[in-house]
């Protein structure tokens, strides 16, 4: 159920796991400036917080509009039970693989939930899981911040995903075939 708070109350730890888009940012803007805020904002509530999860775009559109009060709906009153609630629902919402992946290396690390038992508290496989957290680990602070801010496009990243993986693996197939000549080399030499 949505209740009113204060836009300045809300707690933004979490923006930094949402990517940022301009262009749809701005479209928002235009819509929230006509109709007001028709989904609420969605976070978690602690005892002296209300911790913002969902809603980042429309926060940011409320301050611009210098919007005072907005609806705002509770996923618990636990941070990382509310991840979960926020990454479960997340098919019915776009929530990019990148977010799922912060969100994700946020549940791993912080919460210290393996992959088996972060797959099973949201119905995944942990392939699924671990897709996810190694295409954030594989990240350095710098592209992460670029891609989130939205100065970087997504897609290159995605895409080239594969890519980096598939170089690792010509890497250690390069070194495998060297090894294997080399053992092969030295097995004629010894006969």
């Amino acid at each position: 159920m949505a209740k009113d708070v204060e836009l300045s109350s809300l707690d933004l730890r979490y923006e930094g796991y949402r990517m940022k888009n301009p262009g749809l940012e701005e479209r928002l803007l235009v819509s929230i400036a006509q109709r007001g805020i028709e989904e609420p904002l969605e976070g978690v509530e602690l005892q002296d917080a209300s911790i913002l999860l969902n809603g980042f775009k429309r926060y940011r559109c409320a301050h611009k509009l210098q919007l005072h009060r907005v609806p705002y709906a509770s996923l618990g009153q636990d941070e990382l039970a509310g991840i979960m609630n926020l990454l479960r629902i997340s098919n019915n919402r776009a929530l990019s693989i990148l977010e799922q992946a912060a969100f994700i290396d946020e549940l791993n690390a912080r919460g210290h939930l393996s992959v088996a038992e972060i797959a099973k508290e949201l119905s995944r496989s942990k392939s699924w899981v671990s897709m996810r957290l190694g295409l954030i680990s594989e990240m350095s602070a710098t592209i992460r911040a670029k891609l989130f801010s939205g100065a970087f496009p997504v897609l290159l990243h995605v895409h080239l995903a594969p890519v980096y993986a598939h170089e690792r693996g010509q890497r250690r197939a390069g070194r495998a075939v060297r090894d294997g000549c080399e053992r092969q080399r030295t097995q004629r030499a010894g006969h």
